[in-house]
């Protein structure tokens, strides 16, 4: 489990009624189980059905999760997805962290189809967190999001990899008033302006871009 969001949130007392993550992999690894265990209102999109067969049952008992079983793509497709474990990614994609850090051999890839939708038919309005980590597809989500939440985790580049789509999702977020909260590895999370008060140890690691 990354608790890292969760308790972020929690020492700025941001407290979401509706958390979304796409791309979760293994439950146990979600980005938001810390939510889900506060009984918090979750929809879950992953496209993998391996990996949603886990999540059923991991999450079987948690009346409060909502598993959606799509990929998220700018238009409504079938999909086809090479799987490299943390790092299955839509094999028409430009880049991914699989290709650039990893050398994945797309050749011999273990390929499966899914069905991908735009996010605005699974979006309902009322996302106020949204992880989305979907190996270089994050714009599209972005792109077609309905909701716009207080908090907004995304996958933006880690070592050789950087997100192919960071410049669109840069302007996205200076137009629909966002700015840079902190950077986690490989994820730089973003809030709305005016919903969190920035420590000046905060506004100087962002400013010099530490994590």
């Amino acid at each position: 489990m990354n608790d890292t969001l969760y308790l972020r949130c929690k020492e700025k007392n941001i407290m979401p009624l509706h958390v979304c993550e796409v791309g979760v992999y293994l439950p146990e690894a979600s980005n938001v189980l810390g939510f889900i265990k506060d009984g918090i209102t979750t929809t879950l999109v992953e496209a993998d059905p391996v990996i949603n067969e886990k999540l059923r049952t991991f999450f079987a008992n948690d009346k409060n999760v909502t598993l959606v079983e799509y990929a998220v793509y700018n238009e409504n497709r079938q999909l086809e997805f090479c799987r490299a474990d943390a790092s299955t990614f839509a094999r028409d994609i430009p880049s991914s962290p699989a290709l650039a850090n990893d050398k994945f051999d797309i050749k011999k890839a273990n390929t499966f189809t899914v069905e991908a939708k735009r996010f605005d038919e699974i979006d309902n309005g009322s996302i106020d967190l949204l992880s989305i980590d979907t190996e270089g597809c994050d714009w599209y989500g972005i792109q077609n999001m309905t909701s716009r939440p207080t908090v907004i985790s995304i996958e933006t580049g880690t070592k050789n990899y950087i997100n192919p789509f960071i410049k669109e999702i840069n302007e996205w977020m200076q137009s629909n008033g966002y700015e840079i909260w902190y950077r986690e590895r490989s994820d730089t999370v973003y809030v709305r302006k005016g919903s969190v008060q920035f420590t000046f140890t905060e506004k100087v690691r962002t400013a010099l871009g530490f994590k």
